[in-house]
């Protein structure tokens, strides 16, 4: 199969493997992040309805809860084989899938190990990463080593969101999706803000999902307080909104009436891009967004179908697509 001429790339598709729903399950992840169960997927299903919603190629990912369970040799080998189910999907449908790979952490040194094998012998489009694992945050001293070597790499980061530590108990019961997802996102972008991340490595291209949570409507009053704290020196440092204009942000989950228009007023469209969420996000759900993309008012001299899919391929310049 050959990719559609100008549909859309989803940064944001999922895929699960039966080993990795056993592994998952096996270590108490019955019903991940308090959703119901665990949904299905096949690569056949999935080709069939980008082809009804219009999408290209989909760069596939695994969602939380992650791949580390508490065990790095056992994290270690369910990286290796949720990405080289990835790489089989890729090569079963050549043009059509993309893949970010999946990364152990917090386990840094089987982390630069999998980062290597996952780009330079897989070839891959990048790597995903939670916004927290054992509640350590992206921007963590510890990481300082990861973080070098993709910005050296220059390589791409899908950051998904995931329950905080003590998410049940902050949720009340509810799907962590809900609600602690967008403000996880939040806590990890404004957390590499705050720590200088995003500038000791401009490098690296980092995705934050779902519009970025709540960061366009919280990035001002984050900025307000650091300046406020730093008193003088606050003015010597770059203001967070502008760190957050430069990275990327995807439409998944519900992208209007609010959520795009919201972004675009506080980070631009250049760097937005498509997610469908699938399948996490259901059928029905996914055709729902697809539909309210359709009928929203489209940016100025163009349509969103269009200009995610341009900002997408200045991301990820790859000729096959």
């Amino acid at each position: 199969m050959t990719s559609r001429p100008g549909g859309l790339i989803d940064v944001h598709a999922h895929f699960l493997t039966p080993r990795y729903v056993a592994a998952a399950r096996d270590a108490g992840h019955q019903h991940p992040d308090g959703m119901p169960g665990w949904p299905e997927w096949n690569a056949a299903r999935h080709i069939e309805l980008m082809d009804r919603w219009g999408v290209s190629v989909a760069l596939l990912s695994i969602s939380s809860p992650g791949v580390h369970f508490g065990d790095d040799a056992a994290a270690r080998d369910l990286a290796r084989h949720v990405n080289d189910a990835g790489a089989e999907f890729r090569r079963d449908y050549p043009r059509r899938f993309g893949q970010f790979a999946s990364l152990p952490l917090p386990d840094v040194d089987g982390t630069l190990a999998e980062l290597e094998y996952a780009m330079d012998q897989l070839g891959c489009d990048g790597v995903a990463v939670k916004t927290s694992t054992a509640g350590i945050y992206l921007g963590d001293d510890r990481y300082k080593p990861l973080l070098a070597e993709l910005d050296r790499r220059r390589t791409p980061v899908f950051v998904h969101p995931t329950s905080p530590p003590h998410g049940e108990e902050l949720t009340a019961g509810r799907p962590r999706p809900m609600l602690e997802f967008p403000f996880d996102t939040t806590r990890a972008a404004a957390d590499l803000a705050l720590r200088g991340r995003l500038l000791d490595y401009p490098g690296i291209p980092w995705i934050f999902t779902h519009g970025g949570g709540a960061l366009p409507l919280l990035a001002d009053r984050v900025e307000g307080m650091r300046r406020l704290l730093a008193g003088a020196a606050g003015g010597r440092v770059e203001p967070v909104p502008s760190q957050l204009s430069r990275q990327w942000y995807d439409m998944a989950g519900t992208p209007f009436p609010n959520q795009v228009p919201a972004v675009a007023a506080a980070f631009g469209t250049g760097r937005l891009l498509y997610g469908t969420d699938y399948c996490w996000t259901p059928e029905p759900a996914v055709a729902a967004q697809v539909a309210s993309l359709d009928a929203a008012v489209q940016p100025e001299g163009g349509t969103w179908r269009a200009l995610t899919t341009a900002n997408a391929l200045r991301l990820f310049p790859r000729s096959l697509w």
